[in-house]
């Protein structure tokens, strides 16, 4: 089975590599978008260690070092409506804290918003979100909730992969 052959996978396997490269894709961009904005040591967590609880990159700034769990998403959902709450997952107050103490950093996410033509990325800490599991995409992109990193910033790949899809969309 050849991952060029997509007729060789089931539906829900084209679906899962869909979800896992954009991820993929989303965490290259988020380490881009840390460079650009003065961080440094940056690392990418899941180069050692795959699924660690919470965290995705540990990086630092002005001497405070974060922990920080990557969320990447497309802008809208199947139907066209804008995808509101990219959710953090259970326990992650838990997962956060423990990460908090392994890496000796202040834990924080990063949001990153993809449509066909741009991206945008949002960086808050938990704190932020007031006890909430998820990230509040409206409230970022109005600035009401943490910092605006990249606004709507044209990217250059074929983001037609990436697309959400309907349940016939990969025959």
């Amino acid at each position: 089975m050849g991952i060029g052959k997509h007729s060789d996978f089931t539906e829900t396997q084209k679906e899962s590599l869909r979800k896992k490269s954009l991820g993929e894709l989303g965490e290259l961009y988020v380490i881009k978008t840390l460079v650009d904005h003065g961080f440094d040591c940056i690392r990418n967590i899941n180069d050692d260690y795959m699924n660690e609880k919470f965290a995705d990159i540990i990086c630092e700034k002005d001497k405070t070092r974060f922990v920080v769990s990557v969320k990447s998403r497309n802008m809208y959902q199947l139907d066209g409506s804008l995808n509101t709450r990219y959710n953090l997952g259970q326990k992650v107050c838990e997962k956060a804290k423990y990460a908090e103490e392994k890496y000796d950093a202040v834990a924080h996410w990063m949001a990153i918003q993809f449509d066909i033509n741009h991206y945008s990325v949002y960086f808050g800490s938990l704190e932020s979100l007031g006890g909430s599991t998820g990230i509040p995409i409206s409230k970022c992109q109005s600035g009401e909730v943490e910092t605006i990193l990249v606004n709507r910033k044209r990217h250059y790949f074929d983001f037609e992969f990436y697309k959400n899809r309907g349940p016939l969309s990969f025959l």
